[in-house]
């Protein structure tokens, strides 16, 4: 049976976005939200500890970790066949994996298990755990905690040339539209605070750097 302390070895030490605190927190909400949703909690236990597994680094930003996803699945395959885990049940944890990205939903959960851990993993993208991880993500990769939006990336999420993409941005890109993207009641109920406390981080933030509170 695969282990939280196993999972350690497969994630760098010097990631704070991805490594394995991020990882231990995943693995407990997926296990919560398996418990009470009614999912495989075996499949989505092994998931949540495989889901980033190639793709835990500091160099080379959101770019580096485009193809993380497919990457992971097929590590996953591996350590499971070495488990003895059935073709069946591993390609059940690879779709939860493949299926966990934001950016990349051409594989959208369509299982229980795979709903769960793409629950459990953006859980970890809002709160007061959100805001930490996303301005630490733009400290490790140079860019600023905050910079003005463009009219056009307001309007259309794409930067104009040599803007900066600032936490702030990714909070208009992604972190506001995560409440609504989840799949479980249960993981819906708990973003709600998480949600309001993200949005009041990121509006008094804006509004300290333009000089109005």
């Amino acid at each position: 049976m695969l282990t939280l302390e196993e999972a350690r070895s497969w994630y760098s030490p010097t990631d704070p976005v991805h490594g394995f605190d991020h990882i231990r927190r995943v693995y407990h909400m997926a296990e919560r939200l398996a418990l009470v949703e009614g999912a495989d909690v075996e499949i989505v236990r092994a998931a949540a500890l495989l889901h980033d597994a190639e793709g835990s680094q500091t160099e080379g930003g959101e770019q580096g970790r485009q193809d993380h996803h497919q990457s992971s699945a097929k590590f996953a395959q591996e350590v499971l066949l070495a488990e003895g885990w059935s073709q069946e049940r591993i390609a059940a944890v690879q779709h939860c994996i493949r299926a966990h990205r934001f950016r990349h939903n051409s594989d959208p959960p369509k299982t229980l298990e795979a709903k769960v851990l793409f629950d459990a993993d953006k859980l970890d993208v809002i709160g007061a755990i959100g805001v930490v991880r996303t301005i630490a993500f733009d400290v490790v990769v140079g860019q600023p905690m905050f910079s003005e939006p463009s009219e056009q990336f307001l309007e259309t999420g794409v930067k104009q040339p040599n803007e900066p993409h600032s936490s702030y941005h990714e909070f208009l890109f992604k972190l506001i539209k995560i409440k609504d993207l989840l799949h479980t009641q249960s993981a819906r109920e708990i973003a709600e605070d998480r949600h309001q406390f993200m949005v009041n981080f990121f509006n008094r933030l804006a509004a300290e750097e333009r000089g109005e509170q």
